[in-house]
């Protein structure tokens, strides 16, 4: 077993199959097979089976995806401490991102990072609940995740850092009811149309959160895909709750956006891993953090 066979096993597994994993790794197909069969030969058992044009983990597969991260990790960061040497002149960070949170904070803190390291290029992974975040964190999927909560985080095997608050408002068209700079009440929303998120993220917990109270509205589409929201909304498919980081590009794009009565916030939070980060890790948290207080 070598470092590049479990390199090529994650892609796999990251690609969801051979054929995509072996265009991102540059390969041959047959050669990226080859590789697992030796790495299954070395471990006494198949890591995958093959359905159709999908690789499906086996549960011996499945066992091996911690382990294997945590490995090409060290390697990284192995490289990463030399890199360090000559003042992180080159590399990659992995970020795991919420998609609003990626529009804001990311943006302020890739900027203030790329500023001062030029050289390390950032990959931003997406993310669609805190839960996902913590868990590419925690498994090395990312070294770095970015997300909001509605409450403190207690999850002992990340180290959280507070960078601030996102409060949630409306996007409505320009031509529907209600008039730009007043703030809309919550209760105003009952019998409306919302577009909303998947379960698990802030933006549909806070539209569930509506109908618990008995504010009724009608589900007019549901999304996993955030960069549609702003285009349905300007449709006139329905009206949006989303966190104020998507402010600026709505009003771009010519949609109202309005302040939702009563004020409701999610904590933002930059995560990492306990154990020991790489240089740009710790380098690109340093920036983050400084970027944000300013």
């Amino acid at each position: 077993m070598d470092i590049r066979q479990l390199e090529y096993f994650l892609a796999i597994v990251d690609h969801g199959s051979f054929n995509r994993a072996a265009s991102a790794l540059y390969l041959s197909q047959p050669a990226l097979s080859q590789a697992v069969r030796a790495l299954e030969r070395d471990l006494g058992g198949s890591l995958f089976q093959r359905i159709g044009r999908r690789a499906v983990l086996t549960e011996a597969g499945s066992a091996l995806i911690e382990p294997a991260r945590t490995a090409v990790r060290s390697l990284e960061m192995a490289r990463a401490s030399v890199v360090a040497v000559h003042e992180l002149r080159d590399g990659r960070l992995d970020i795991a991102a919420m998609p609003s949170q990626a529009v804001e904070p990311l943006t302020t803190m890739i900027r203030a990072f790329s500023d001062r390291y030029p050289g390390v290029s950032t990959n931003i992974r997406a993310a669609f609940t805190s839960r996902d975040v913590i868990d590419m964190v925690r498994t090395g999927a990312a070294e770095l995740g970015l997300l909001a909560t509605s409450g403190p985080l207690h999850d002992k095997e990340v180290i959280s850092h507070e960078v601030g608050e996102q409060r949630f408002v409306l996007i409505a068209p320009p031509d529907g009811l209600f008039s730009a700079g007043r703030p809309v009440p919550c209760e105003e929303l009952a019998g409306q149309r919302l577009i909303v998120g998947q379960r698990g993220t802030g933006m549909r917990a806070y539209v569930d959160g509506l109908r618990e109270r008995g504010i009724g509205f009608t589900i007019a589409a549901e999304t996993e895909h955030r960069v549609a929201i702003l285009p349905l909304v300007l449709a006139g498919v329905g009206l949006a709750v989303v966190t104020d980081s998507w402010r600026t590009t709505a009003e771009r794009a010519g949609a109202l956006v309005l302040d939702i009565e009563p004020r409701t916030m999610l904590r933002i939070a930059l995560i990492g891993r306990r154990a020991e980060q790489s240089p740009a890790a710790r380098a690109f948290t340093s920036c983050a953090l400084d970027a944000i207080q300013r």
